[in-house]
């Protein structure tokens, strides 16, 4: 994996920024089911945890990128980042020392600044353009977002969470910016997210059942697992798996 460029980037969050394009032209014809599910998917199908009607928890937003494999400078995992190894997806695995979702595979993202702007405008898609830079090194320049999903909510956390869709047009070298945040950044081959062999469902001592995902020497679960595993479901690239397979977690999860 090649290090991240140690140059300053200009940010790109903030108000003065102006309003971040949202468009699907020009997408490699694989991911246009992606860019469906942005224009039809309601939040009750990506999940059962709908943001509060009274408006708490903290907004934030997530970077879903989707690449060619071998185009990027992740570590890949197994064969992730291979030049065979087609469309790809972007992942950072949380530091162990964070205080919330410590040592998880995650998509890049984070909570809203105020620069970021308004929540319920152009606010997550800067907001997550800007994180993943933080946290990746991405260069968001190269990054066309072609959609957003409705907000869910992540009840352990109190976050309200904007996916933003991402299309790495023009890849730049991804690597962990700073290791009390983020412990590694790799990318994920789709086929192998869709590989039943692949897919198991997590059990967690509270109760909470939910996919999972065993790539890339990680095992994916919770949120970002969610959210990929209705990725795949509705844009049709879902394979039939074994949900009786189970992964139990322990309660330091």
């Amino acid at each position: 994996m090649r290090e991240a460029q140690e140059k300053h980037r200009t940010p790109v969050a903030g108000p003065a920024a102006g309003p971040v394009a949202v468009t699907d032209r020009g997408l490699p014809d694989w991911l246009r089911p992606v860019a469906d599910v942005a224009s039809t998917v309601r939040a009750r199908q990506l999940s059962r945890f709908l943001p509060p009607s009274d408006g708490g928890g903290r907004q934030s937003a997530v970077l879903v990128l989707f690449g060619e494999g071998g185009g990027n400078g992740g570590d890949g995992g197994n064969g992730g980042g291979g030049a065979d190894a087609g469309p790809e997806l972007l992942l950072m695995e949380r530091s162990s020392s964070l205080r919330s979702h410590a040592g998880q595979p995650s998509f890049p993202g984070g909570a809203l600044d105020p620069e970021d702007g308004d929540p319920e405008g152009d606010g997550p898609l800067r907001a997550a353009l800007r994180e993943a830079e933080e946290e990746t090194g991405l260069d968001p320049s190269g990054v066309q977002v072609f959609g957003r999903l409705p907000r869910v909510y992540i009840p352990v956390s109190g976050f309200v969470v904007t996916p933003v869709l991402g299309w790495w047009r023009e890849p730049s070298p991804v690597a962990p910016v700073d290791p009390a945040e983020t412990a590694r950044v790799f990318t994920v081959p789709v086929a192998d997210l869709a590989d039943p062999a692949n897919r198991a469902t997590a059990r967690h001592p509270s109760g909470y059942r939910g996919p999972c995902f065993l790539v890339s020497d990680a095992l994916v679960w919770g949120f970002t697992a969610g959210i990929i595993d209705r990725i795949l479901h509705f844009a049709g690239w879902e394979r039939p798996w074994d949900t009786d397979r189970s992964v139990p977690l322990d309660w330091r999860a």
